[in-house]
């Protein structure tokens, strides 16, 4: 049964020279004894979310819509009414704990006031607050304290023994744990955790740390721009994102990703007053032209899930179905290289192919981008097939980058020559406008655009600088799908780390999907969303890169996963499974 139920909350900023919509339309309802995450950046609407709930904004803020308390809608009752749900009925635990509390009382008056500012008669209140020091673990000799002679930790407890003074039913938390370490997080957490569990009370948890609101609520919305883009189950929500920008928020969380270097997601946050259009199109991998003009309402999607995207989510890029290739051998024989081959690329992701030499890799890549044509099975981008049509020849299509720098760039060709090439071949743009496109490639790639480099012949180049040659000679035809095939496995280990970053950080900015093909499972763990494990030619395992790493389960991911050379002492750190703990942070994953 829902004891709260909020119905197109809108909260508008209003100034001299525009209005700021904070938060546009957002519409949820909270289940007695719930635990409800709200997410996003900074600036998303979490904060004015609880404070319109609360009728906490000040007059320059314009709110409407419907807040419904036990049948009674708060956004319509007299002041003095909504003064005794406040802290009674609904309590707020701020996220600045010393802008919060007022630095000439004592901590302890602080949690007496709302006691008797609802029973002014009360005489047990003194014993009252030294209980709720208890029940949040501070030791009671502590109310005598002013706020500065506290922790962070203390004093977000004394703000949630305030909170919980009037034994309200409904606590809304807002970003609790920013200002604190690791160790005290997970001590709040905790005690919000067993608080929750013994009281039953329905919670609110809003946070830009995605890590320790999925450790907690049992149901995630996410929100950007003052409005809603995803909801659903938790688990479900960071296992298997379905918005980029939700993608984008868990790849950015390190606790989630422990492997991953950290890549946010590229531009800044929308304004809350964009004019029209989908708020994240400027920052999404997959806009179309409807994302500008029209902005997408949130739909089904799947059980328990809805979603706020023109494309119904993270769209799909490529699709493989059926795929096989066939090498001939003498004496009438054939290699099966690809044996049967089905998988997705969506939009903005990395797909990592890994698997020992010999196993096809290298073979399906050369089929997907269609330099060989399979024996049977289909391969399509954006819906259309890839054998005959022209996804290499236009931008926007597919490119390759092979794994040796030396053999897929001619000695006789200068930087200029190789990387304009695919323009003269393909007649776009002037002359003038292919030299611009080639030098802003190079310039991608971070090497100089100058003459005197431009008109260097590729065999006076270094091994890493001519990788990067061939990698601007792919991006100048601008993919939406690139096709990365050992592209490390002849440059020494310093060069690989820097051509690796480089590449991750291009894909990053510029949000184009990639296929990345390697046998170092090591290092695919660095950028790849996905993993799939091949083996001789087929496809024995794929999925999230970290349980495949450290929940694999076919007997060749196991044998893969075993003979990493120099394996990493966080193997065993991620764990989405109830109650067990996460050595990094010491987060226990309660919600799940």
């Amino acid at each position: 049964m829902a004891v709260l139920e909020v119905t197109d909350l809108k909260c508008h900023y209003i100034t001299d020279k525009s209005v700021v919509k904070a938060v546009d339309g957002i519409s949820f309802s909270l289940e007695a004894g719930e635990i409800l995450g709200i997410v996003g950046e900074s600036g998303s609407g979490k904060t004015t979310t609880a404070l319109g709930i609360m009728r906490l904004l000040d007059h320059h803020a314009s709110v409407s819509g419907t807040v419904l308390y036990k049948g009674r809608d708060l956004a319509t009752l007299p002041g003095p009414e909504m003064d005794r749900i406040r802290w009674k009925e609904i309590a707020i635990v701020f996220q600045n704990s010393l802008e919060a509390l007022n630095p000439v009382m004592t901590v302890g008056q602080q949690v007496i006031e709302p006691i008797l500012k609802h029973d002014p008669q009360a005489k047990n209140a003194e014993v009252r607050c030294a209980d709720l020091f208890r029940l949040v673990g501070l030791d009671p000799s502590w109310r005598e304290s002013f706020p500065h002679q506290l922790s962070g930790g203390m004093r977000q407890r004394v703000l949630l023994a305030m909170a919980l003074s009037c034994d309200p039913r409904i606590l809304i938390l807002d970003e609790v744990t920013s200002a604190l370490d690791a160790f005290t997080r997970k001590e709040v957490r905790d005690l919000l955790f067993d608080l929750q569990k013994k009281n039953g009370y329905s919670l609110i948890i809003i946070s830009h740390d995605l890590s320790f609101v999925s450790s907690l609520a049992s149901r995630l919305i996410v929100l950007y721009a003052g409005r809603v883009v995803e909801t659903g189950p938790t688990a479900d929500i960071i296992n298997g994102p379905r918005h980029p920008y939700t993608r984008g928020l868990v790849h950015s969380t390190p606790d989630i990703f422990v492997y991953k270097d950290l890549w946010g997601i590229p531009a800044e946050s929308a304004t809350n007053d964009a004019p029209e259009g989908c708020p994240f199109s400027g920052r999404c991998t997959q806009p179309i032209d409807i994302c500008r003009t029209s902005v997408p309402s949130l739909q089904p999607c799947g059980e328990e899930r809805e979603i706020a995207c023109h494309r119904g989510g993270i769209a799909t890029l490529l699709k493989t179905e059926g795929v096989h290739f066939r090498y001939p051998l003498p004496g009438n024989k054939t290699l099966h290289a690809v044996n049967n081959v089905s998988m997705e690329v969506c939009e903005g992701e990395v797909l990592a192919i890994v698997g020992q030499t010999g196993s096809g890799k290298s073979t399906l890549a050369h089929v997907i981008a269609g330099i060989i044509r399979p024996e049977s099975g289909k391969v399509q981008f954006i819906d259309e097939e890839v054998h005959g049509g022209n996804n290499g020849h236009r931008f926007g299509g597919i490119q390759i980058v092979f794994q040796d720098p030396f053999s897929s760039t001619s000695n006789r060709f200068t930087v200029l020559d190789a990387v304009r090439e695919p323009l003269d071949i393909n007649r776009i743009g002037t002359p003038d406008e292919r030299l611009e496109m080639t030098k802003d490639a190079l310039k991608w790639v971070y090497l100089p655009a100058t003459d005197q480099f431009l008109g260097k012949y590729c065999g006076e180049l270094s091994g890493g600088q001519r990788q990067r040659v061939a990698l601007a000679r792919a991006m100048v035809m601008r993919p939406k799908l690139l096709i990365a095939d050992e592209i490390t496995s002849a440059l020494d280990v310093s060069t690989a780390a820097n051509v690796l970053r480089l590449l991750k950080g291009l894909q990053n900015r510029k949000g184009f999907a990639m296929i990345y093909i390697s046998h170092d499972l090591s290092l695919t763990l660095k950028i790849a969303d996905r993993i799939a494990v091949m083996d001789a030619g087929k496809i024995v395992e794929i999925g999230n890169a970290h349980e495949v790493m450290l929940n694999p389960c076919s007997e060749h991911t196991k044998r893969l996963v075993g003979s990493r050379i120099g394996l990493c002492c966080h193997d065993h750190v991620h764990n989405h499974h109830a109650g067990e703990q996460n050595p990094l942070t010491g987060d226990l994953n309660h919600g799940r």
